[in-house]
């Protein structure tokens, strides 16, 4: 396909149906509706089906299905949307069926969604937040592979920038490795021979195979995503190696504070940044270390204060650990407010270092809002 002029929604969709997918259902809900009219207008040329559902819950449950049958499938809403299927998404990861789910969100306030889920059971789901429309084309198909290879649901955390922002991107097929047969796929092969396959419970088959009961079961998934936590955690950072204060940002929100700290770096500042690209597995680890030499920590998200959880976790000092972000939500409630710009951001960071150094001059000629 090679490099192409797209807007992220359709970007997204396109990827996804070069990953495989073949199947999608979703009901409308801005910012999500331009994957959804994605899909809807690419799918069909490529041999798959996109319907839009009456309600994101059969939206959901429609997906599951095909997934059961062995499909590359999909869904997806923004936050709200995304709560009416938390009981579905439960039930796939506890009976190991690969799904992934978009939540196209209207600002960051869906990271414990994202992370905790609200469904029942031992469950987690990776999650994904990518910091704009490129990255989401590259999510995208790492998130099919990571579903299928886990059997588990996965999500993708973006919002209005990643759906909206035209970008250059390749939706070509990207290949992760070869991955097992889906012998477990509710494919009618075995009809008629008393064999046949069950889905929705902790047994392998209906007769021959009593299965291993929900205890152990439950405890064999519990200790696959034990495993998942250990190998799947993604991030990126720069300048922390000797930084005495490093800001930590997730999503579209990121680029921003990357560009203010590159400019402070030029100012003389000993300060780095560090971003969480798997909000699920967090990389507790890597930003534990990416701190361990600096005084301060701060958390530039833009909600009432959700992933400053997970960074007091990883954080050695949690002392450290301070919040610069709030709440910030435009007019319509979809998109982030005043402090999505880079002018914000510079003015809570440099609001927070060291007190006994002269703070840098502003730059507000020079750097303005970026972004849609």
């Amino acid at each position: 396909m090679g490099t192409q002029l797209m807007k992220g929604g359709s970007a997204i969709a396109a990827s996804a149906i070069s990953a495989g997918c073949r199947f999608f259902a979703g009901y409308p809900m801005e910012p999500f509706t331009a994957l959804l009219e994605g899909f809807s207008v690419q799918m069909p040329g490529a041999g798959g089906t996109c319907i839009n559902a009456e309600s994101e819950i059969e939206g959901i449950n429609m997906a599951l299905g095909a997934s059961a049958a062995g499909a590359r499938a999909a869904t997806g809403s923004c936050g709200q949307g995304l709560a009416l299927m938390q009981e579905a998404i439960a039930e796939a990861a506890l009976n190991e069926l690969p799904l992934v789910v978009f939540n196209l969100a209207r600002g960051q306030q869906d990271y414990f969604q994202a992370t905790r889920g609200g469904g029942w059971g031992d469950y987690r789901t990776i999650a994904l937040a990518p910091k704009d429309a490129a990255e989401a084309v590259e999510h995208t198909q790492l998130l099919f592979h990571l579903a299928d290879l886990y059997r588990t649901p996965v999500l993708l955390y973006g919002d209005y920038l990643v759906s909206g922002t035209y970008m250059s991107v390749d939706t070509s097929p990207r290949h992760y490795g070869d991955l097992a047969p889906k012998d477990w796929a509710l494919d009618g092969t075995l009809g008629g021979t008393r064999r046949s396959r069950v889905i929705w419970t902790w047994r392998r088959g209906k007769v021959w195979d009593p299965g291993p009961g929900p205890d152990k079961h439950w405890q064999a998934v519990a200790d696959k995503y034990e495993r998942i936590a250990a190998t799947e955690a993604r991030h990126e950072s720069s300048r922390t190696e000797d930084a005495d204060t490093v800001v930590v940002a997730f999503g579209t929100t990121a680029p921003f504070v990357e560009y203010v700290v590159e400019e402070l770096r030029g100012d003389g500042v000993r300060i780095g940044w560090f971003r969480p690209v798997s909000l699920w597995p967090f990389p507790e680890l890597a930003l534990a270390e990416a701190t361990e030499s600096a005084r301060r920590v701060l958390v530039y998200e833009l909600n009432a204060g959700q992933m400053i959880d997970d960074v007091r976790l990883s954080v050695t000092d949690r002392t450290k650990v301070v919040p610069i972000g709030r709440v910030s939500q435009d007019e319509s409630g979809l998109k982030q407010g005043e402090l999505l710009a880079v002018d914000a951001v510079r003015e809570r960071i440099v609001g927070h270092l060291d007190p006994r150094r002269p703070a840098p001059g502003a730059r507000s000629g020079r750097a303005g809002q970026r972004g849609a």
